[in-house]
C-alpha cells in the first residue's frame, strides 16, 4: 500500500514553476532518498506534502486516499477538516533547521507534541519522550535546554520530537545540511536504525553514502521534475539521463 502518492503536482512562486508535473509513490515500510541538484525543487516537493507550500495543481493521496485536489491554485477536493488533521499528524517532518523550543527543555520538546496535540496523559507523554531520547542517545541530556547541545543532537532531539506523534511516515528535509561534518555521522546512525526497523521514509538529502546503504530506491529530481528512479545500484552505477550522470559525476 502506498503511505504518499502524488500525481501531476505542480507548484509555482509567481512566474517560476518549482515543481512540473511530479509523480512520486511512496510504499508503506519503505524508504526512499531524493537526490539532485541545489534548485531541483526536492525540499518544495517534501513541504508541498504535508502542506506548509500550498501546491498550484495535481493530486495529493495519502494511503490511497485523496487528501487534496487543486487546479490553477484553487483546492476543488480535500479531506474533512479533522480527517485532513489526523492524516497530517501521521507525517512527521524533521527540517534543515532544528526547529526546538529554546525555552524548553529536551524532554519538555518531545513530549509537548503528544500532551497538548495528542493530549495524552502527562505520565505517558513522559514515558514516550524518555524512551524516544533513550532511542536517539540522548537520555543524559533530557532536562538540558537546546542551547547547551551540539547541532547533531539537536538534530536528534528533533528526530525525537518527530517520532513522539507516532508518524506513519518521516519526512527528512536535508537534515544534515546545518550540521559540521563531524556531526553528520551521529544523526545518520539514528536515521539508519529507524530504516532498519521499518520506518517509511521520504528524505531529501546530500549524503550519498547514506542513500547507496540505506534506500530502497532513490529518485533523481533536477530543474522540478523527476528525471529517474531506481534501486541505489542503478541510479548509481548506471543513471541514464544526462543531468544525473552529470550531478553524480561532480560529487562522487
Amino acid at each position: 500500500m502506498s503511505i504518499i502518492r502524488t500525481e501531476d503536482l505542480c507548484k509555482n512562486f509567481g512566474d517560476l514553476q518549482v515543481l512540473k508535473n511530479v509523480n512520486l509513490t511512496v510504499r508503506s515500510g519503505e524508504v526512499v532518498v531524493i537526490i539532485g541538484p541545489s534548485g531541483a525543487g526536492k525540499s518544495t516537493l517534501l513541504r508541498s506534502l504535508n502542506t506548509l507550500e500550498t501546491i498550484t495543481s495535481g493530486k495529493i493521496f495519502l494511503e490511497d486516499k485523496l487528501f487534496q485536489r487543486v487546479e490553477r491554485g484553487e483546492v476543488r477536493e480535500e479531506m474533512k477538516k479533522e480527517e485532513k488533521k489526523a492524516a497530517l499528524l501521521e507525517m512527521g517532518m524533521v527540517f534543515q533547521r532544528f526547529h526546538l523550543f529554546p525555552n524548553m527543555t529536551v524532554k519538555e520538546n518531545v513530549l509537548a507534541g503528544p500532551l497538548y496535540v495528542q493530549k495524552i496523559p502527562k505520565g505517558e507523554a513522559e514515558k514516550r519522550a524518555l524512551e524516544l531520547l533513550e532511542k536517539v542517545g540522548l537520555l543524559d541530556k533530557a532536562d538540558d535546554y537546546p542551547s547547551h547541545l551540539s547541532g547533531g543532537q539537536q538534530q536528534r532531539v528533533a528526530i525525537a520530537r518527530a517520532l513522539a506523534m507516532q508518524p506513519r511516515i518521516m519526512l527528512f528535509d536535508e537534515p544534515t545540511s546545518a550540521l559540521d561534518p563531524e556531526l553528520v555521522g551521529e544523526v545518520l546512525s539514528v536515521m539508519k536504525d529507524l530504516a532498519s526497523q521499518g520506518m517509511t521514509m521520504l528524505c531529501v538529502t546530500h549524503e550519498m553514502g547514506f542513500a547507496r546503504e540505506v534506500a530502497d530506491r532513490v529518485v533523481f529530481m533536477a530543474d522540478g521534475q523527476i528525471l529517474e528512479e531506481g534501486t541505489p545500484e542503478e541510479i548509481f552505477n548506471q543513471p541514464k539521463t544526462a543531468k544525473a550522470q552529470q550531478f553524480l559525476a561532480s560529487i562522487l
